[in-house]
């Protein structure tokens, strides 16, 4: 598989990074510190056109492929993990079940303005006891005379939630035909009488990012806002979850870039013993190392990203592209705190943050032990 990025792959890229230099670096440190969640950021990163890289044109998308969509949101991952999450969110976790399970009306709706970076996105399926058992869903969903649905329950844990004008949430329709085929996929919006929100999280990293509990307390949605059809929201979960681990991937990869990159300008520049640290066998191999983990897991993430595109069944490929980057990235991050020393454990330097922000990676979007999972169970078939 070639991964020779054409001009437009560099385009997407240099969109994310002068977005990155100018806008997200000079205030990351104290949007980091104080969690900030600046709207006006995320509008402005919408409006870059990142967010319509793969969908069509009558979407309003660029129609170039999902490798351009991957490098975007690793580039911005290098500056601001949490800002890259939240365009995955938009994108893997919101548009994208739309484009694949919705109506025509639907996609006119909803995944137009999400496509053109109007609207931003979310994605509701984790409960208090329905995580890594997506299949334990206690939101439930029930259909009424005139065909809408009545909608009661709460998730937790939710990325862009409170801040998303749009979300994907799963209930259970039909308990008698259980996990698999009792869960349906709804399309929401932000201001349906009776949806609210609950407790924002405090959370070890991802500052930048806002995440949020949300609450349903006799909601009623539209019949015509079912997506797919009722009884196959397991399938649509699972499905958009293989999209997004790539997604999680790309800013694992990111996160794991920024950390290398760190690690060796300040390598060059701390003089220990008279000389730099650089110079020294075991910091040099250290990076040397560290590097070609860098290369091995971004050779998955592209991959992973490739076959999607090329609609070749790809879940086996995004979990093992989500499990090794992350890992990649909390293993790089770690390395370069030790590197930095004493400095890296302060939050003066970046690499706190990136230490941070790397561990979310290894959990969400399936933990890693999900995609061991994942990967064996097709292994093995």
């Amino acid at each position: 598989m070639d991964f020779n990025l054409t001009d437009v792959h560099q385009e997407f890229i240099n969109l994310a990074a002068g977005f990155g230099k100018k806008k997200l670096a000079p205030t990351i440190t104290e949007r980091d510190h104080q969690g900030i969640f600046d709207e006006d950021l995320v509008s402005e990163m919408l409006g870059l056109g990142l967010c319509g890289a793969y969908f069509e044109e009558k979407y309003g998308g660029a129609e170039c492929d999902v490798l351009s969509y991957i490098l975007a949101v690793e580039e911005l991952a290098k500056y601001d993990a949490g800002m890259s999450i939240t365009l995955s969110a938009t994108v893997s976790l919101c548009a994208n079940p739309i484009w694949q399970f919705g109506t025509e009306a639907q996609k006119e709706k909803y995944l137009t303005p999400l496509v053109e970076g109007k609207k931003l996105g979310a994605f509701g399926l984790t409960e208090p006891n329905a995580g890594t058992d997506a299949s334990g869903q206690q939101t439930v969903a029930v259909k009424n005379e005139d065909g809408s649905y009545t909608l009661n329950g709460s998730k937790i844990f939710i990325t862009n939630g409170g801040a998303a004008d749009i979300y994907i949430v799963f209930a259970m329709t039909d308990k008698s035909q259980g996990s698999h085929n009792g869960i349906s996929a709804f399309i929401l919006e932000k201001d349906m009488p009776g949806f609210t929100f609950g407790k924002k999280e405090d959370k070890l990293g991802i500052h930048t990012s806002q995440t949020m509990e949300l609450v349903f307390q006799d909601v009623k949605v539209p019949a015509e806002n079912l997506l797919g059809q009722e009884g196959q929201g397991f399938k649509i979960a699972m499905k958009t979850l293989d999209g997004g681990r790539i997604g999680v991937a790309a800013q694992a990869l990111g996160i794991a870039e920024a950390a290398l990159q760190d690690a060796v300008e300040y390598s060059k520049q701390r003089v220990q013993f008279g000389k730099p640290l650089c110079k020294f066998q075991s910091i040099s191999f250290k990076l040397a190392d560290m590097k070609m983990k860098v290369e091995a897991a971004r050779l998955l993430v592209y991959k992973a990203a490739c076959k999607k595109q090329e609609d070749q069944p790809f879940s086996v490929d995004a979990a093992i592209a989500k499990r090794v980057a992350s890992d990649v990235a909390m293993e790089i991050a770690t390395e370069a705190v030790q590197i930095f020393g004493g400095y890296g454990y302060s939050e003066e330097y970046p690499v706190a943050r990136h230490l941070r922000d790397a561990k979310i990676t290894q959990i969400y979007e399936g933990t890693n032990e999900v995609q061991l999972m994942v990967t064996s169970s097709a292994l093995l078939r």
